[in-house]
């Protein structure tokens, strides 16, 4: 019997202390995992302390698990609700998360009370551009009253006591679900890997089956997908799609107004529609056609007149950082 077994058996051997200052030590190293053994054996002791709960939250987003960083920041702050490193670590697991609105809304809050600590300024700073990035300035949105409104209404009287564990985990997965031609484009190559590991998923025959060290064939696959879903959201986060969209958009009626009345150039319709062919061979996940595609589209740009250079700036800038920087 090892000491490990020993340990689980007979209970930690050393203090609270011992072991959050252990978990300290291998945070500073780098070393996630075994600073998150430490910390949870801690919390073992003393399960409600909440700046060991903060730590170990810290070590999950390290490790790009924002869902338990977020479980560990809620649980420091459930006897206190305004202790700032609870509210700091719940914002970050939110941001990293997508979650950007709500981010803010936390970040807020622990600036108003502590507003001489930094983390908070540039929190919020961040999540607004991220939030502006995604959806645009709000000069740019027109909300409009139309469509099924009866989300917003009150309910007369509750129709279920409650969500089942299964109902809420079904929840949450489809809350993660990505529309196919979101998860392709920020997937890339991975996208292949993961609709691979769907298709395993299914095999019955498969799953049932176990791997050297006793874990199961379909823990592993549940494993590789939730880290590639994972992925997904950082990276939606990270290089947003629907800002590009949305610009190309607005690009798009500004040139089908012309300037001073006049209607766009033949060229600037050509270019537009090769922006439109980038854009889904992206999403096919051909990058390397993209990327020549994307090439090709700025070089007939760089050769315009300069009577249309205003619009060479907007399709220039929307050309190369954009579409350049994703098929790389």
């Amino acid at each position: 019997m090892n000491s490990d077994e020993e340990e689980t058996q007979e209970g930690p051997k050393s203090s609270f202390a011992t072991y959050l200052a252990e978990g300290d030590k291998l945070f500073q190293k780098g070393d996630y995992t075994r600073a998150i053994e430490s910390y949870s054996t801690a919390l073992d002791i003393q399960p409600n302390d909440r700046n060991c709960l903060v730590a170990r939250s810290k070590c999950y987003l390290k490790m790009g698990d924002a869902q338990y960083a977020l479980r560990d920041a809620e649980a420091s702050l459930k006897d206190d609700n305004q202790f700032f490193k609870g509210l700091l670590w719940k914002a970050e697991a939110l941001y990293v998360m997508g979650d950007f609105e709500f981010a803010l809304v936390f970040y807020h809050r622990g600036n108003r009370l502590r507003p001489e600590l930094e983390e908070f300024r540039l929190g919020i700073q961040k999540a607004q551009e991220a939030i502006d990035n995604s959806v645009g300035s709000p000069s740019s949105v027109k909300l409009e009253n139309k469509g099924d409104l009866s989300f917003f209404y009150k309910p007369e009287e509750p129709t279920r006591a409650g969500k089942t564990q299964q109902q809420k985990q079904a929840s949450e997965r489809e809350n993660r679900s990505q529309s196919s031609k979101t998860q392709r484009q920020l997937l890339g190559e991975l996208y292949n890997d993961r609709q691979y590991l769907q298709r395993l998923m299914q095999d019955q025959n498969l799953i049932k089956g176990s791997v050297g060290g006793g874990m199961r064939v379909e823990e592993l696959i549940r494993e590789g997908l939730e880290y590639l879903d994972t992925r997904t959201d950082f990276w939606r986060q990270q290089k947003p799609i629907y800002a590009r969209v949305r610009d190309r958009k607005l690009m798009r009626q500004k040139w089908n107004r012309g300037r001073d009345g006049l209607s766009p150039s033949d060229s600037m319709r050509s270019v537009l529609v090769s922006l439109e062919e980038t854009d889904q061979l992206l999403a096919d996940g051909n990058a390397e056609g993209s990327l020549r595609k994307a090439q090709q589209t700025l070089k007939v740009v760089e050769g315009w007149s300069s009577k249309e250079a205003a619009s060479k700036m907007q399709v220039g800038g929307e050309t190369q950082p954009s579409y350049i920087g994703s098929a790389l």
